[in-house]
């Protein structure tokens, strides 16, 4: 993927991608547990999973679910993603829509975002939670890794709108990204080389979110990004010092990076 990105002959993303899809990708094939349907909420593809009528039941709960992959690989249709909400669908006795929403490097920041927050906003319309027998009372919004991302920043706006009758009663976010501050975090260190998502990738997977420029990459990995102005920069970490609060089994041999360049004033 790598040779083709650097020969341009295509973005390694989208080859990796390609290839994640191609061989993973599940057709919408309903069965006597869990129907399943492909459908579009305001411009976006969703995937929607729905368990059988009980006679006893007339509205479900439901989860709008946002699937992984660093806003840039996975779909809603990969066979990880299917299963995951089926099962979902099927023990929780509860109607899923995943959102498929665009990805890198077709669209960056904040398209993601965009995608899902109309989709979501889409189905929390009484008229659609009506269609899919849906109680507007017990609704979630959940997502996993990039997709707990964007789960997060949909149910902040969604909090925000003053004009929605319905809002998710939940919030379930799975080893969400949910900052970019610090790239030494104790986590961050101690698994910094660790396969399939060591740190340097992490950030790359940011940098292309923000459309942003790889050269910057050493600057990330050493906390030399966050405020022209290091003073803001202090300000900021003290307030959201989440090392803070863990125990100390889990700070190790932490040692904090802090932002070195920029302007004292």
């Amino acid at each position: 993927c790598h040779l083709i990105h650097y020969l341009r002959l295509s973005h390694h993303l989208i080859v990796l991608n390609y290839l994640i899809c191609t061989f993973d990708k599940l057709k919408d094939v309903s069965s006597e547990d869990v129907k399943i349907t492909d459908a579009v909420f305001d411009g976006v593809e969703v995937r929607v999973f729905e368990p059988p009528a009980k006679g006893d039941e007339s509205l479900k709960r439901s989860v709008v679910y946002i699937h992984g992959g660093g806003w840039a690989l996975a779909s809603a249709r990969t066979s990880l993603y299917n299963n995951l909400c089926r099962i979902m669908a099927e023990s929780l006795n509860a109607v899923v829509v995943s959102v498929e929403y665009r990805l890198v490097p077709e669209v960056c920041f904040p398209e993601q975002y965009h995608d899902a927050l109309r989709a979501t906003k889409h189905f929390l319309q009484p008229d659609v939670l009506a269609e899919y027998s849906v109680d507007p009372s017990r609704i979630a919004i959940s997502g996993d890794s990039a997709g707990g991302n964007l789960a997060a920043a949909v149910s902040q706006q969604l909090s925000k709108e003053e004009d929605l009758t319905v809002r998710p009663k939940l919030q379930a976010l799975i080893y969400p990204v949910l900052q970019a501050f610090d790239f030494n975090t104790p986590s961050y260190q101690q698994n910094m080389n660790m396969p399939v998502l060591p740190r340097y990738v992490m950030i790359n997977y940011w940098i292309d979110y923000f459309n942003g420029n790889y050269d910057l990459a050493h600057e990330l990995l050493i906390n030399n990004h966050t405020a022209l102005n290091v003073g803001r920069a202090l300000s900021f970490r003290a307030r959201l010092n989440w090392t803070s609060l863990l125990p100390p089994s889990f700070k190790k041999s932490y040692k904090p990076a802090v932002q070195t360049t920029g302007t004292a004033a």
